[in-house]
Protein backbone atom coordinates (compact mmCIF):
# COMPACT_ATOMS: atom_id res chain seq x y z
CA UNK A 1 0.00 0.00 0.00
CA UNK A 2 1.47 3.28 -1.04
CA UNK A 3 -1.23 5.60 -0.34
CA UNK A 4 -3.54 6.30 2.23
CA UNK A 5 -7.02 5.20 1.37
CA UNK A 6 -9.74 7.71 1.68
CA UNK A 7 -12.08 5.17 3.64
CA UNK A 8 -12.19 3.02 6.34
CA UNK A 9 -9.32 0.68 5.72
CA UNK A 10 -8.34 -0.46 9.50
CA UNK A 11 -9.47 -0.52 12.63
CA UNK A 12 -6.35 1.55 14.35
CA UNK A 13 -3.86 3.96 12.13
CA UNK A 14 -0.78 3.69 13.60
CA UNK A 15 2.09 6.84 12.94
CA UNK A 16 4.89 7.59 14.89
CA UNK A 17 6.74 10.84 16.76
CA UNK A 18 10.14 10.92 17.25
CA UNK A 19 11.92 13.58 20.05
CA UNK A 20 13.39 16.98 19.47
CA UNK A 21 14.67 19.84 21.37
CA UNK A 22 11.10 21.82 20.26
CA UNK A 23 9.56 18.80 21.54
CA UNK A 24 8.03 15.52 19.78
CA UNK A 25 8.03 15.97 16.36
CA UNK A 26 4.85 13.89 14.13
CA UNK A 27 6.32 10.80 11.68
CA UNK A 28 3.22 10.19 9.58
CA UNK A 29 2.58 10.03 6.12
CA UNK A 30 1.10 12.91 3.78
CA UNK A 31 -2.14 13.86 5.07
CA UNK A 32 -1.86 13.09 8.16
CA UNK A 33 -1.50 16.48 10.56
CA UNK A 34 -4.06 16.16 13.42
CA UNK A 35 -2.77 17.44 16.50
CA UNK A 36 0.31 18.59 14.97
CA UNK A 37 1.43 21.32 17.44
CA UNK A 38 -0.63 19.87 20.32
CA UNK A 39 1.72 16.80 20.49
CA UNK A 40 3.04 17.20 24.13
CA UNK A 41 -0.57 18.31 25.78
CA UNK A 42 -1.73 15.44 24.23
CA UNK A 43 0.63 13.23 25.88
CA UNK A 44 3.07 11.99 22.99
CA UNK A 45 6.65 12.10 24.12
CA UNK A 46 8.12 10.86 20.82
CA UNK A 47 10.46 8.27 23.48
CA UNK A 48 10.79 4.80 22.00
CA UNK A 49 7.60 2.64 23.65
CA UNK A 50 5.57 5.30 24.27
CA UNK A 51 2.25 4.72 22.55
CA UNK A 52 -0.95 6.76 23.13
CA UNK A 53 -4.51 6.32 21.21
CA UNK A 54 -6.57 8.82 20.13
CA UNK A 55 -9.93 9.66 18.48
CA UNK A 56 -8.57 9.70 14.22
CA UNK A 57 -10.12 12.43 12.27
CA UNK A 58 -8.99 10.41 8.93
CA UNK A 59 -11.33 8.55 7.06
CA UNK A 60 -8.89 5.55 7.15
CA UNK A 61 -9.55 4.31 11.07
CA UNK A 62 -11.67 5.92 13.74
CA UNK A 63 -8.72 5.50 16.10
CA UNK A 64 -5.60 6.91 15.82
CA UNK A 65 -1.94 5.56 17.52
CA UNK A 66 1.25 7.64 17.35
CA UNK A 67 4.16 5.66 18.82
CA UNK A 68 7.73 6.66 19.88
CA UNK A 69 10.53 6.56 17.55
CA UNK A 70 13.22 8.02 19.52
CA UNK A 71 15.44 10.72 18.62
CA UNK A 72 16.28 9.65 14.96
CA UNK A 73 14.62 7.38 12.01
CA UNK A 74 16.43 4.23 11.31
CA UNK A 75 15.46 0.76 10.11
CA UNK A 76 15.50 -0.34 13.98
CA UNK A 77 13.60 2.37 15.26
CA UNK A 78 11.20 1.73 13.13
CA UNK A 79 10.96 -2.16 13.38
CA UNK A 80 10.96 -1.66 17.53
CA UNK A 81 7.76 1.39 16.89
CA UNK A 82 6.03 -0.98 14.52
CA UNK A 83 6.50 -3.90 16.96
CA UNK A 84 5.89 -1.38 20.24
CA UNK A 85 2.42 -0.52 18.60
CA UNK A 86 1.02 -3.86 17.34
CA UNK A 87 2.01 -5.49 20.92
CA UNK A 88 -0.03 -2.88 22.62
CA UNK A 89 -2.92 -2.74 20.19
CA UNK A 90 -3.55 -6.54 20.92
CA UNK A 91 -7.38 -7.64 20.66
CA UNK A 92 -7.64 -5.38 17.60
CA UNK A 93 -8.43 -6.89 14.42
CA UNK A 94 -7.07 -5.02 12.06
CA UNK A 95 -4.28 -2.11 11.95
CA UNK A 96 -2.44 0.50 9.03
CA UNK A 97 0.97 1.54 10.12
CA UNK A 98 1.36 4.84 8.15
CA UNK A 99 4.91 6.25 9.34
CA UNK A 100 6.38 8.76 6.86
CA UNK A 101 8.81 5.58 5.57
CA UNK A 102 11.88 7.27 3.56
CA UNK A 103 13.02 3.89 1.97
CA UNK A 104 12.11 0.39 1.13
CA UNK A 105 14.32 -0.82 4.22
CA UNK A 106 12.21 0.80 6.38
CA UNK A 107 8.87 -0.83 5.16
CA UNK A 108 10.67 -4.05 5.28
CA UNK A 109 11.24 -3.15 9.30
CA UNK A 110 8.02 -2.05 10.02
CA UNK A 111 6.73 -4.69 8.34
CA UNK A 112 9.20 -7.25 10.64
CA UNK A 113 8.78 -5.52 13.95
CA UNK A 114 4.61 -6.00 13.14
CA UNK A 115 5.42 -9.36 12.61
CA UNK A 116 7.05 -9.83 15.92
CA UNK A 117 4.97 -7.83 17.66
CA UNK A 118 2.05 -9.46 16.66
CA UNK A 119 2.47 -12.09 20.02
CA UNK A 120 0.52 -13.13 23.07
CA UNK A 121 0.68 -16.60 25.13
CA UNK A 122 -2.43 -17.77 25.85
CA UNK A 123 -2.14 -21.58 25.77
CA UNK A 124 -2.44 -21.69 29.58
CA UNK A 125 -5.04 -19.36 30.23
CA UNK A 126 -8.33 -20.41 31.99
CA UNK A 127 -11.45 -18.65 32.73
CA UNK A 128 -9.62 -15.23 32.34
CA UNK A 129 -9.98 -13.03 29.61
CA UNK A 130 -7.72 -14.51 26.12
CA UNK A 131 -6.39 -11.30 24.15
CA UNK A 132 -5.68 -12.19 20.27
CA UNK A 133 -2.87 -10.23 18.79
CA UNK A 134 -3.63 -8.35 15.65
CA UNK A 135 -4.79 -10.30 13.30
CA UNK A 136 -4.23 -7.97 9.76
CA UNK A 137 -1.75 -5.34 9.54
CA UNK A 138 -0.48 -3.29 6.28
CA UNK A 139 2.26 -1.12 5.83
CA UNK A 140 2.04 1.84 4.38
CA UNK A 141 5.12 2.33 1.94
CA UNK A 142 7.23 0.55 -0.45
CA UNK A 143 5.83 -2.93 -0.37
CA UNK A 144 8.28 -5.83 0.14
CA UNK A 145 8.66 -8.43 -2.57
CA UNK A 146 7.41 -11.64 -2.41
CA UNK A 147 10.57 -13.48 -0.86
CA UNK A 148 10.92 -10.86 1.69
CA UNK A 149 7.33 -11.48 3.07
CA UNK A 150 7.60 -14.97 3.11
CA UNK A 151 10.85 -14.30 4.82
CA UNK A 152 9.68 -11.75 7.28
CA UNK A 153 6.79 -14.78 8.25
CA UNK A 154 9.05 -17.79 8.54
CA UNK A 155 11.85 -15.46 11.20
CA UNK A 156 8.52 -14.23 13.56
CA UNK A 157 7.20 -17.80 13.04
CA UNK A 158 10.30 -18.93 14.40
CA UNK A 159 10.85 -16.39 17.09
CA UNK A 160 7.43 -17.30 18.31
CA UNK A 161 8.12 -20.53 18.19
CA UNK A 162 10.83 -19.91 20.95
CA UNK A 163 8.85 -17.49 22.95
CA UNK A 164 5.94 -20.29 23.04
CA UNK A 165 8.23 -22.82 24.44
CA UNK A 166 9.86 -20.57 26.86
CA UNK A 167 6.49 -19.34 28.11
CA UNK A 168 4.98 -22.82 28.56
CA UNK A 169 5.29 -24.19 32.09
CA UNK A 170 7.62 -26.35 33.13
CA UNK A 171 5.08 -28.78 34.49
CA UNK A 172 4.14 -28.88 30.59
CA UNK A 173 7.02 -28.70 28.86
CA UNK A 174 10.27 -31.60 29.75
CA UNK A 175 13.06 -33.06 28.16
CA UNK A 176 10.43 -35.60 26.64
CA UNK A 177 8.05 -33.05 25.60
CA UNK A 178 10.67 -31.32 24.35
CA UNK A 179 11.25 -34.14 22.39
CA UNK A 180 7.58 -34.38 20.83
CA UNK A 181 7.37 -30.48 19.96
CA UNK A 182 10.74 -30.79 18.23
CA UNK A 183 9.38 -33.95 16.18
CA UNK A 184 6.01 -32.06 15.63
CA UNK A 185 7.93 -28.89 13.97
CA UNK A 186 10.39 -30.77 11.93
CA UNK A 187 7.96 -33.61 10.27
CA UNK A 188 7.20 -32.58 6.91
CA UNK A 189 10.54 -30.96 6.21
CA UNK A 190 13.59 -31.80 5.21
CA UNK A 191 15.23 -32.17 8.99
CA UNK A 192 16.00 -35.42 10.25
CA UNK A 193 15.57 -36.03 14.24
CA UNK A 194 17.56 -37.87 16.19
CA UNK A 195 16.92 -38.84 19.68
CA UNK A 196 19.37 -40.21 22.88
CA UNK A 197 17.37 -41.29 25.82
CA UNK A 198 18.12 -42.69 29.12
CA UNK A 199 19.34 -45.85 27.74
CA UNK A 200 21.53 -44.19 25.09
CA UNK A 201 23.15 -41.23 27.17
CA UNK A 202 24.45 -44.17 29.18
CA UNK A 203 25.73 -46.60 26.34
CA UNK A 204 27.22 -43.26 24.12
CA UNK A 205 28.67 -41.95 27.64
CA UNK A 206 27.07 -38.64 27.50
CA UNK A 207 27.92 -37.87 31.58
CA UNK A 208 27.15 -34.10 31.80
CA UNK A 209 23.99 -34.23 30.28
CA UNK A 210 22.93 -37.74 32.70
CA UNK A 211 24.68 -36.03 35.39
CA UNK A 212 22.46 -32.94 35.56
CA UNK A 213 18.99 -35.09 34.83
CA UNK A 214 19.69 -37.98 37.14
CA UNK A 215 17.81 -35.87 39.88
CA UNK A 216 14.79 -35.77 37.93
CA UNK A 217 12.11 -38.24 37.51
CA UNK A 218 12.02 -37.00 34.10
CA UNK A 219 15.07 -38.56 32.51
CA UNK A 220 17.02 -36.19 30.08
CA UNK A 221 17.27 -36.10 26.37
CA UNK A 222 19.52 -35.14 23.96
CA UNK A 223 17.92 -34.05 20.11
CA UNK A 224 19.59 -34.07 16.99
CA UNK A 225 18.15 -31.85 13.87
CA UNK A 226 20.33 -31.92 10.52
CA UNK A 227 19.17 -30.22 7.22
CA UNK A 228 21.42 -30.94 4.95
CA UNK A 229 20.19 -29.27 1.60
CA UNK A 230 22.07 -30.54 -1.88
CA UNK A 231 24.87 -28.37 -2.48
CA UNK A 232 25.79 -26.91 0.40
CA UNK A 233 29.35 -25.77 1.23
CA UNK A 234 29.38 -24.69 5.00
CA UNK A 235 28.11 -26.36 7.95
CA UNK A 236 26.95 -24.06 11.19
CA UNK A 237 26.29 -26.40 14.58
CA UNK A 238 24.27 -24.48 17.14
CA UNK A 239 24.13 -26.15 20.55
CA UNK A 240 21.22 -25.00 23.03
CA UNK A 241 21.03 -25.18 26.29
CA UNK A 242 17.74 -26.75 27.50
CA UNK A 243 17.60 -26.82 31.13
CA UNK A 244 13.34 -27.09 31.11
CA UNK A 245 13.64 -26.10 34.58
CA UNK A 246 16.24 -25.26 37.30
CA UNK A 247 16.23 -25.73 40.70
CA UNK A 248 20.18 -25.49 41.45
CA UNK A 249 19.99 -28.96 42.49
CA UNK A 250 21.16 -29.90 46.02
CA UNK A 251 23.16 -26.67 45.45
CA UNK A 252 19.39 -25.08 45.89
CA UNK A 253 18.41 -21.89 44.47
CA UNK A 254 16.46 -19.61 47.21
CA UNK A 255 12.56 -19.76 46.00
CA UNK A 256 12.92 -16.23 44.83
CA UNK A 257 15.70 -17.19 42.31
CA UNK A 258 13.78 -20.24 40.89
CA UNK A 259 10.94 -17.60 39.49
CA UNK A 260 11.71 -17.93 35.93
CA UNK A 261 13.64 -20.55 35.97
CA UNK A 262 11.45 -22.77 33.39
CA UNK A 263 13.07 -19.56 30.82
CA UNK A 264 16.34 -22.09 30.93
CA UNK A 265 15.86 -23.77 28.00
CA UNK A 266 15.63 -21.30 25.90
CA UNK A 267 18.99 -21.80 24.19
CA UNK A 268 17.60 -25.33 23.08
CA UNK A 269 14.40 -23.39 21.66
CA UNK A 270 16.82 -20.91 19.38
CA UNK A 271 19.02 -23.87 18.54
CA UNK A 272 15.55 -25.98 17.48
CA UNK A 273 14.05 -23.12 15.80
CA UNK A 274 16.69 -21.55 13.88
CA UNK A 275 17.56 -25.22 11.85
CA UNK A 276 13.47 -25.11 11.50
CA UNK A 277 12.96 -21.81 9.79
CA UNK A 278 16.41 -22.66 7.99
CA UNK A 279 14.49 -25.24 6.17
CA UNK A 280 11.13 -23.85 5.75
CA UNK A 281 13.60 -20.59 3.66
CA UNK A 282 15.27 -23.24 2.15
CA UNK A 283 18.88 -21.72 3.10
CA UNK A 284 21.79 -23.17 1.36
CA UNK A 285 23.91 -23.88 4.22
CA UNK A 286 24.03 -26.98 6.31
CA UNK A 287 22.21 -26.43 9.56
CA UNK A 288 22.86 -28.98 12.35
CA UNK A 289 21.12 -28.13 16.06
CA UNK A 290 21.56 -29.97 19.34
CA UNK A 291 19.31 -29.37 22.00
CA UNK A 292 20.96 -30.66 25.58
CA UNK A 293 17.56 -30.94 27.72
CA UNK A 294 17.41 -31.85 30.88
CA UNK A 295 15.28 -30.87 34.24
CA UNK A 296 17.52 -30.10 37.40
CA UNK A 297 16.06 -31.43 40.35
CA UNK A 298 17.16 -32.08 44.14
CA UNK A 299 16.83 -35.60 45.24
CA UNK A 300 18.25 -38.74 46.51
CA UNK A 301 19.89 -39.27 42.82
CA UNK A 302 20.99 -36.10 42.00
CA UNK A 303 24.57 -35.02 41.66
CA UNK A 304 26.15 -34.04 44.74
CA UNK A 305 28.87 -31.34 44.63
CA UNK A 306 32.26 -32.98 44.93
CA UNK A 307 30.96 -35.74 41.85
CA UNK A 308 33.07 -36.51 39.45
CA UNK A 309 31.62 -36.82 35.70
CA UNK A 310 33.11 -38.27 33.10
CA UNK A 311 31.55 -35.77 29.52
CA UNK A 312 31.23 -37.36 26.26
CA UNK A 313 34.51 -37.70 24.77
CA UNK A 314 36.48 -38.68 27.92
CA UNK A 315 37.16 -35.38 29.57
CA UNK A 316 36.57 -35.49 33.63
CA UNK A 317 34.74 -32.28 35.40
CA UNK A 318 34.44 -32.05 39.45
CA UNK A 319 30.90 -30.63 40.33
CA UNK A 320 31.47 -28.00 42.83
CA UNK A 321 28.42 -26.13 42.06
CA UNK A 322 25.18 -28.34 40.82
CA UNK A 323 23.55 -24.99 40.27
CA UNK A 324 26.17 -24.72 37.37
CA UNK A 325 24.70 -27.08 35.42
CA UNK A 326 23.68 -25.22 31.77
CA UNK A 327 27.23 -26.37 31.30
CA UNK A 328 27.79 -29.61 31.80
CA UNK A 329 24.86 -30.30 29.74
CA UNK A 330 26.59 -27.72 26.66
CA UNK A 331 29.97 -29.60 27.03
CA UNK A 332 28.29 -33.01 26.15
CA UNK A 333 26.50 -31.08 22.70
CA UNK A 334 29.77 -29.23 21.97
CA UNK A 335 31.94 -32.47 21.49
CA UNK A 336 29.09 -34.18 20.08
CA UNK A 337 29.14 -30.95 17.47
CA UNK A 338 32.93 -31.07 17.37
CA UNK A 339 33.08 -34.28 15.84
CA UNK A 340 31.13 -33.70 12.47
CA UNK A 341 34.29 -30.62 11.82
CA UNK A 342 31.49 -27.86 10.92
CA UNK A 343 33.01 -24.71 9.89
CA UNK A 344 31.70 -22.75 12.89
CA UNK A 345 30.19 -23.48 16.45
CA UNK A 346 27.55 -21.53 18.05
CA UNK A 347 26.31 -22.48 21.18
CA UNK A 348 23.31 -20.14 23.13
CA UNK A 349 22.33 -20.53 26.37
CA UNK A 350 20.94 -18.67 29.36
CA UNK A 351 24.37 -19.15 31.24
CA UNK A 352 25.63 -17.28 33.76
CA UNK A 353 23.84 -14.48 36.19
CA UNK A 354 27.38 -12.89 35.95
CA UNK A 355 25.93 -11.75 32.12
CA UNK A 356 22.84 -9.39 33.64
CA UNK A 357 25.39 -7.73 36.15
CA UNK A 358 27.64 -6.94 33.39
CA UNK A 359 25.65 -6.58 30.57
CA UNK A 360 21.97 -5.58 31.87
CA UNK A 361 18.94 -7.72 30.26
CA UNK A 362 19.17 -6.10 26.84
CA UNK A 363 22.65 -7.19 25.63
CA UNK A 364 23.92 -10.64 24.66
CA UNK A 365 27.37 -11.65 25.81
CA UNK A 366 29.30 -12.95 23.19
CA UNK A 367 32.86 -14.74 23.44
CA UNK A 368 34.87 -16.81 21.07
CA UNK A 369 37.99 -18.38 19.50
CA UNK A 370 38.23 -16.33 16.70
CA UNK A 371 37.40 -13.90 14.39
CA UNK A 372 33.94 -15.43 13.88
CA UNK A 373 32.61 -13.72 17.15
CA UNK A 374 33.06 -10.00 16.27
CA UNK A 375 31.49 -11.25 12.70
CA UNK A 376 28.58 -12.09 14.98
CA UNK A 377 28.38 -9.19 16.68
CA UNK A 378 28.45 -7.05 13.13
CA UNK A 379 25.65 -9.35 11.95
CA UNK A 380 23.98 -8.78 15.00
CA UNK A 381 23.99 -4.94 14.61
CA UNK A 382 22.89 -5.01 11.21
CA UNK A 383 19.74 -6.86 11.94
CA UNK A 384 19.02 -4.90 14.94
CA UNK A 385 19.56 -7.67 17.84
CA UNK A 386 22.01 -6.36 20.75
CA UNK A 387 25.48 -8.13 21.21
CA UNK A 388 28.81 -7.25 22.64
CA UNK A 389 31.91 -9.29 22.35
CA UNK A 390 33.68 -10.00 25.86
CA UNK A 391 37.22 -11.00 26.45
CA UNK A 392 38.17 -14.54 26.93
CA UNK A 393 40.51 -13.03 29.87
CA UNK A 394 43.41 -16.16 29.61
CA UNK A 395 44.48 -15.55 33.33
CA UNK A 396 40.88 -16.72 34.64
CA UNK A 397 41.75 -20.44 33.02
CA UNK A 398 43.41 -21.48 35.98
CA UNK A 399 40.17 -20.58 38.20
CA UNK A 400 38.83 -23.89 36.62
CA UNK A 401 41.92 -26.30 37.74
CA UNK A 402 40.63 -29.18 39.69
CA UNK A 403 43.07 -31.64 41.88
CA UNK A 404 40.50 -34.83 41.14
CA UNK A 405 39.72 -34.05 37.72
CA UNK A 406 40.39 -32.50 34.71
CA UNK A 407 38.68 -29.33 35.46
CA UNK A 408 35.84 -28.01 37.29
CA UNK A 409 32.96 -26.75 36.54
CA UNK A 410 32.74 -23.49 38.71
CA UNK A 411 35.29 -22.29 41.52
CA UNK A 412 32.99 -20.70 44.27
CA UNK A 413 35.88 -18.97 46.25
CA UNK A 414 36.60 -17.19 43.32
CA UNK A 415 33.49 -15.25 41.56
CA UNK A 416 34.92 -12.21 39.72
CA UNK A 417 34.53 -12.33 36.06
CA UNK A 418 32.24 -15.05 36.24
CA UNK A 419 30.49 -15.06 32.69
CA UNK A 420 34.29 -15.45 31.53
CA UNK A 421 35.16 -18.34 33.47
CA UNK A 422 31.94 -19.97 32.04
CA UNK A 423 33.42 -19.51 28.86
CA UNK A 424 36.13 -20.77 29.55
CA UNK A 425 34.75 -23.66 30.34
CA UNK A 426 32.98 -24.28 27.39
CA UNK A 427 36.12 -23.91 25.06
CA UNK A 428 37.70 -26.51 26.58
CA UNK A 429 35.22 -28.51 24.87
CA UNK A 430 35.37 -27.44 20.72
CA UNK A 431 37.57 -29.71 19.35
CA UNK A 432 40.40 -29.13 16.91
CA UNK A 433 40.39 -29.86 12.84
CA UNK A 434 41.47 -33.00 11.58
CA UNK A 435 45.01 -33.58 11.58
CA UNK A 436 45.46 -30.14 12.62
CA UNK A 437 45.93 -28.06 16.02
CA UNK A 438 43.75 -25.14 15.32
CA UNK A 439 40.63 -25.23 17.30
CA UNK A 440 37.06 -25.10 15.30
CA UNK A 441 35.55 -21.69 14.66
CA UNK A 442 33.27 -21.30 17.94
CA UNK A 443 31.20 -18.72 19.38
CA UNK A 444 29.56 -18.47 22.57
CA UNK A 445 25.88 -16.34 23.20
CA UNK A 446 25.28 -16.07 27.07
CA UNK A 447 21.28 -14.78 26.49
CA UNK A 448 20.99 -14.89 30.27
CA UNK A 449 19.53 -11.20 30.45
CA UNK A 450 17.78 -10.72 26.97
CA UNK A 451 16.05 -14.12 26.95
CA UNK A 452 13.36 -13.02 28.66
CA UNK A 453 11.89 -9.77 29.36
CA UNK A 454 10.25 -10.71 33.02
CA UNK A 455 7.46 -8.57 33.49
CA UNK A 456 8.29 -5.49 31.20
CA UNK A 457 7.64 -5.75 27.76
CA UNK A 458 9.11 -3.64 25.19
CA UNK A 459 9.28 -2.89 21.34
CA UNK A 460 8.34 -5.90 19.86
CA UNK A 461 8.92 -8.11 22.30
CA UNK A 462 6.07 -8.93 25.25
CA UNK A 463 6.40 -9.91 28.86
CA UNK A 464 7.97 -13.42 28.68
CA UNK A 465 10.52 -15.44 26.64
CA UNK A 466 11.46 -12.66 23.71
CA UNK A 467 13.63 -15.09 21.23
CA UNK A 468 16.38 -13.49 20.98
CA UNK A 469 19.03 -14.73 18.64
CA UNK A 470 17.02 -16.61 16.07
CA UNK A 471 17.37 -13.55 13.79
CA UNK A 472 20.75 -13.79 14.16
CA UNK A 473 21.36 -16.87 13.49
CA UNK A 474 19.05 -17.63 10.81
CA UNK A 475 20.98 -14.63 9.27
CA UNK A 476 24.23 -16.20 10.26
CA UNK A 477 23.25 -19.36 8.05
CA UNK A 478 22.03 -17.33 5.09
CA UNK A 479 24.93 -15.20 4.85
CA UNK A 480 27.77 -18.19 5.18
CA UNK A 481 25.81 -19.62 2.18
CA UNK A 482 26.21 -16.30 0.37
CA UNK A 483 29.86 -16.55 1.13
Amino acid sequence: MSELPSSRAADVLVVGARTSAEGPVLVAAEGISAFEGALSELGVSGRADSFVKLPSSHPAAPVLAIVGLGDEVTPETVRNAAGAAVRQLAGTTSVLIAFSLENADHAVAAAEGAALGAYTYTAEKGVSAKTSPVQDVSVLGASPDEAEVERIRVTADAVHLVRDLGNTSASELFPQSFVERAKSEADGLPVDVTVWGDDELEKDGFGGILGVGRGSVRGPRLVKLEYSPEGAEKHVAVVGKGITFDTGGLSLKPATGMLGMKYDMLGAASALATVIAAARLGTKTRVTSWLCLAENMPSGSATRPGDVLRMYGGRTVEVTNTDAEGRLVMADGLVAASEENPDLIVDVATLTGAAVVALGTRYTGVMGNDASADEVVRLADRIGEKMWRMPLSPELRSVLDSDVADIMNSNMARREGGMLVAGHFLSEFIGSRPDVETKISWVHLDIAGPGDSGSSPYGYNAKGATGVTVRTLLALAEDMAAA
